[in-house]
């Protein structure tokens, strides 16, 4: 077997295996909330702002918190903080902070702040180190597929947005 029949291979298998992971969570349809959040808060409490300025993830802190469109954000700093206040669209991550892959697979999942990546100025985060890596592998591709799919994503209402 080719190299390149191996990597196809690979890819397939790995695509295969995330795809029944995320699937259940899709095949039900049932409205989810526009922002993922855990314990109120989005991003599992790390700063949006961060990945952009620093470069990577890094934890936000309970005393530069800012709300928006429903969901509590952290930050590691006051200057983080007024940054996303000025311009929440531009920090907060694509598909309400779920998982690029599964929303390219017309799927939700989870996310691990540590899985990211910056593409033309906006921020994707992914389930975990092979997500990050599969959708990696074409992310022009999975970024179009997703945005088509995420605005037919039933979500909740939130109450005073």
């Amino acid at each position: 077997m080719s190299v390149a029949s191996l990597k196809s291979l690979r890819q397939a298998v790995a695509v295969s295996l995330l795809t029944v992971g995320f699937v259940g969570a899709a095949v039900a349809r049932d409205p989810i909330a526009p922002t993922n959040t855990e314990n109120g808060l989005a991003v599992k409490g790390y700063d949006p702002v961060a990945y952009f300025r620093v470069g990577e993830p890094v934890r936000g802190k309970a005393e530069f918190s800012a709300t928006y469109e429903g969901a509590t954000y952290r930050f590691a700093s006051a200057q983080d903080r007024a940054l996303f206040v000025a311009s929440p669209g531009r920090y907060v991550p694509q598909y309400g902070g779920y998982c690029a892959l599964a929303m390219a697979l017309d799927s939700i999942a989870d996310i691990d702040p540590e899985e990211w990546a910056i593409v033309g100025g906006k921020l994707y985060l992914n389930n975990g180190f092979f997500a990050q890596r599969l959708w990696s592998i074409d992310k022009s591709g999975n970024i179009e597929r997703a945005d088509r799919n995420w605005p037919s994503v039933p979500k909740l209402v939130v109450r005073g947005s």
